[in-house]
């Protein structure tokens, strides 16, 4: 972590000095010299992390090369603001250039004169410079510590038997994976996040007799972080060579590890073995091992616990099944909490509140609930407020108990591993205030904004954020919330623990302030804000802007956290340099004029606010990427938003509850002006195009970096130059159109190079025929119909899509009968039918959509029993129905009939009633006896909402 802001820093140095603007005499030379000094220092930053918290000296150094990275940051910033922005503004003549030198000589003078601060700053720290290779051979003859324990045991070390509840599931679960009938060499990875117990539990399996019976042949080996191959080979011998009671040969100790691997693969070549590869960090430590593991067809097999996913999932590619251990349920967590901390009684019922909230910061993770009940159990139990304290300082409580330093480590394991750019990502986690579900793609335009995302050739900066984000949930370092219907990531947060964590390294890196008190102790130097629920905030933060570098303010303002809300003192205090604002949620009415004077700003949300328009002049913010203005009032752009060049998401639309059959219609904007010049733009939702003739249409095939488009209130005539520009949109990933009514025609049927990358499609509005097209476009995963109204069956043109996985439709088919052909949909789990007044049978032959896991039928007047076949969908989990008639569920109660029988093997089957404004849900166990009221509160909680009316 310590080497971020350097790394980020060089970066805009090299653009700096690649910039046409000549820099005032000297001060290129003086960049030159910072950047090459900086770069030296570089080397020493990046092992730094693992030495800084036992070397005071070091850490103090650390600390003075952020601080003159972050200095010229800030004069690069300045340069930005005052200079590059002027000449752009400028024409290429010589009048044109002396008249921007004369206007900017002063700013040139200051700005030459702070990089000769910073060029002073750097060179007494380049002469402070630590000889790290000294202090790194200390640290590798120091006796063995607790730190390398750690690395070899990892969330083993605090777990024994007696602490893990719950174990017994698993466990029994893991022995008959390794007791299965399959012949060849399967392998068996254990992951998930450390301390969870997957070492543990591991070890609870291995030591069974009944394994060690089946599996002559047996070794445990610790990898860790820190392995060497030969040693762990050697290690794997010696110990195969005790189980066949034999010393190994004295040889053994001076092999290479090719002859190691041969050696061990004739020790295992004629028994059935198993070998656990315990706290494996690399893929490479599996491809080097496995050749020494013969596959011998002996029913042998590998156990491996791991924290990363994608060793698990590349270790069993071949034969195998990967297994997550998952986080201990509420009730046996409590179980674990009681019994180390009152000794194995029960809680006192005054203490049971605050323990309660202590538990719930653990996550279900033993080693925390292990560590945490350890320092509690100490703790006098007639002190109430003591226990508070506990609850509401639990970072403090880390930092500072002895107690629970192995515990800090063990989770810290995974974040020290991190490359830098994966740290910054991580830290920025802390902004977000406890338990807050973050949205995938708002995390990862903040990202882009913050500069923490490094283009590479062939992806956008989108797609490798992206991969920063499957790469943290990767190693277990976020977890995912909620996924769509097609298994994208939506929502996902940090474990509560790891969280606390990660908050202290940010606050040790002073890279975020967390305004979340009114008493709260404000760091020398402020660069990224969040202001989390707290009440005055802007009187603090006019109390503190002295000390304020801002680059990024976020606001979760909670409902009795908003009476003192101004943006005006927020923005009226010089914050000039910002370049994320985030204002999702905050009380504004009208778009806040200081805004516009933030000329570097890259990322603007205005989201749930109640703001209604958006001034011309909004064209000053050319830096400007994202333009979130989602749920506001906005339902018109000016045409000065054209000339913001570097936008690449602009998202403008809201939903609005008018009736049951529109429960969420979605509404969007209009722009009256050449679209066509936002060459940047990736997403584009949602544009209302009824205002006129064809040109806007043609105007959208130049955006050819679109990813998502969105639009809204299309007419017939509007079709044929929408279809030659959708051609022209090779990028295109997902494309949703509504016309403007139920009865206009959608004319999209002359489209004969459709885009292929396309994964997502809606379409509202009536179909003359169907377009087929649709049917080459092998990786769509949504399709979504409305109003279509077609004669012709529209399931011979989807079923053989092989990664359509959610398909609904509303009022889309006018025939009599429905019939799911196999081998169709294979890869479907998700199928909707709304609406579907003349169909009458839905029939479903054995093998089509064999992983069909949730089906929604509702509104079908028509349909007289449940779907025939319905019992050869063997994977369902859910059947809903919405608004059906009683005829057809009564026959699905228990002991209803057939039609009973049909459904039986399904886990969950609801029937629900839209009734005075509410949703009335019932299950068909107990039909009859309401399980929410009609408020639609409940209800809402208990199953998800249809997924089109969210189209």
């Amino acid at each position: 972590m310590a080497d971020s802001p350097v790394s980020f820093l060089l970066d805009k140095l090299t653009s700096l000095l690649q910039e046409e603007v000549n820099l005032q005499r000297g001060v290129r030379e003086d960049v030159h010299y910072i950047k090459d000094e900086l770069e030296r220092h570089q080397a020493i930053l990046m092992v730094a992390d693992a030495l800084e918290d036992k070397d005071p000296e070091l850490k103090t150094w650390v600390k003075r090369v952020r601080d003159v990275a972050h200095d010229m940051e800030d004069a690069i910033d300045e340069y930005n603001l005052r200079l590059v922005d002027q000449h752009g503004q400028q024409g290429n003549n010589s009048l044109h250039k002396i008249s921007f030198a004369f206007k900017t000589m002063g700013a040139r003078h200051r700005i030459a004169s702070n990089i000769q601060s910073i060029k002073s700053k750097v060179e007494v720290i380049s002469q402070g410079r630590p000889n790290v290779s000294t202090r790194l051979t200390s640290q590798r003859f120091l006796p063995s510590s607790s730190s390398s324990r750690l690395d070899s045991q990892g969330d083993a070390l605090l777990l024994e038997e007696a602490d893990l509840v719950g174990i017994d599931k698993p466990k029994k679960h893991l022995s008959d994976l390794l007791f299965n009938e399959e012949q060849g060499r399967a392998v068996i990875p254990i992951y998930g996040m450390g301390g969870l117990g997957k070492t543990t539990l591991a070890k609870q399996v291995y030591e069974d007799p009944r394994v060690k019976k089946r599996f002559r042949m047996h070794a445990w080996v610790n990898v860790s972080q820190s392995f060497k191959l030969e040693e762990l080979l050697k290690d794997l011998v010696r110990q195969l060579h005790e189980v066949i009671g034999k010393p190994a040969f004295e040889e053994v100790a001076h092999m290479k590890s090719d002859k190691l691997k041969e050696l061990i693969k004739n020790l295992l070549q004629r028994s059935r073995y198993l070998i656990v590869l315990d706290d494996v960090w690399h893929v490479n430590v599996w491809d080097a091992v496995k050749l020494a593991l013969p596959n011998n067809n002996s029913g042998s097999r590998v156990m491996l616990t791991t924290r990363k996913k994608d060793i698990a999932l590349y270790s069993c590619a071949e034969l195998g099944k990967d297994f997550s251990h998952e986080f201990l349920p509420e009730q046996e967590a409590w179980s674990l909490f009681c019994r180390k901390t009152f000794q194995g009684n029960s809680c006192p019922p005054y203490l049971e509140e605050v323990c309660r909230n202590i538990l719930k910061l653990c996550g279900g993770l033993p080693l925390a609930i292990v560590a945490i009940s350890g320092a509690l159990a100490t703790r006098s139990r007639t002190n109430i407020e003591e226990w508070q304290i506990v609850c509401r300082s639990f970072g403090s409580e880390i930092e500072g108990n002895d107690k629970l330093e192995d515990m800090k480590k063990v989770l810290s394991l995974s974040f020290n591993e991190l490359p830098y750019y994966l740290k910054s990502c991580l830290l920025y986690l802390s902004i977000f205030p406890q338990f807050h579900a973050i949205e995938h793609m708002r995390l990862i335009r903040l990202w882009i904004a913050e500069g923490f995302v490094n283009g590479e050739d062939g992806k956008t900066v989108e797609e490798v954020a992206d991969s920063y984000l499957k790469e943290l949930l990767n190693r277990s370092l976020l977890q995912v919330v909620a996924k769509t219907s097609d298994g994208r990531v939506k929502t996902c947060r940090m474990h509560d623990l790891l969280r606390e964590i990660v908050n202290l390294k940010s606050k040790d890196h002073n890279f975020a302030t967390i305004a979340k008190e009114q008493d709260m102790i404000w760091p020398e130097r402020v660069r990224r804000l969040s202001v989390i629920n707290t009440t005055n905030t802007s009187h603090h933060v006019q109390q503190n802007k002295a000390k304020f570098q801002l680059r990024s303010l976020l606001m979760f303002p909670s409902s009795d956290s908003l009476d003192h809300f101004s943006i005006h003192e927020f923005c009226s205090t010089g914050y000039k340099l910002l370049r994320v604002l985030d204002l999702q949620d905050s009380p504004l009415e009208i778009f806040p004029a200081e805004v516009l004077t933030l000329c570097l700003l890259k990322f603007l949300s205005l989201k749930n606010t109640k703001v209604r328009t958006i001034p011309g002049s909004i064209k000053k913010l050319k830096y400007l990427e994202t333009l979130d203005l989602k749920h506001s009032n906005v339902t018109e752009l000016p045409p000065e938003i054209v000339e913001l060049q570097r936008l690449r998401h602009l998202l403008v639309y809201r939903y609005e509850i008018e009736s049951y059959a529109h429960f969420h219609s979605r509404h969007g904007f209009k722009l009256v002006a050449p679209i066509g010049k936002m060459l940047s733009l990736q997403k584009l939702c949602f544009l209302e195009v009824d205002q006129g003739s064809n040109d806007l249409m043609v105007e959208l095939g130049k955006l050819t970096q679109l990813r998502r488009l969105g639009i809204r209130k299309m007419r017939k005539e509007h079709g044929a130059a929408l279809c030659s520009s959708i051609e022209k949109m090779i990028n295109l990933r997902s494309l949703n159109i509504t016309a403007i009514e139920e009865d206009e025609v959608i004319d999209i049927h002359d489209i004969s190079n459709p885009p292929q990358y396309l994964q997502q499609l809606y379409l509202s509005g009536r179909l003359e025929k169907f377009p087929k097209w649709i049917s080459s476009l092998k990786n769509l995963v949504k399709v979504f119909l409305r109003w279509s109204r077609l004669k012709e069956d529209p399931l011979e043109y989807l079923q053989d899509l092989p990664n359509l996985r959610h398909l609904e439709f509303h009022q889309v088919y006018v025939g009599e009968t429905l019939h799911f052909k196999a081998p169709g949909f294979p890869s479907l789990k998700v199928l909707g039918l709304d609406d579907l007044d003349a169909v009458k049978s839905v029939i479903i032959q054995e093998g089509a959509m064999p992983g069909l896991k949730n089906l929604i039928i509702q509104r079908c007047g028509s349909f007289k029993q449940v779907p025939l076949g319905i019992e050869h969908l063997t994977k369902l989990k859910k059947i809903e129905f919405f608004n059906m008639p009683e005829e057809l569920i009564m026959p699905l109660r228990p002991n209803g009939g057939e039609d009973y029988w049909r459904v039986q093997h399904v886990p969950a089957v609801y029937t629900t009633y839209w009734r005075d404004g509410g949703w009335d849900v019932y299950s068909l166990e107990t039909f009859g006896e309401r399980e929410s009221d009609s408020n639609g509160g409940n209800a809402m909680r208990s199953l998800e909402l249809p997924t089109f009316w969210k189209v």
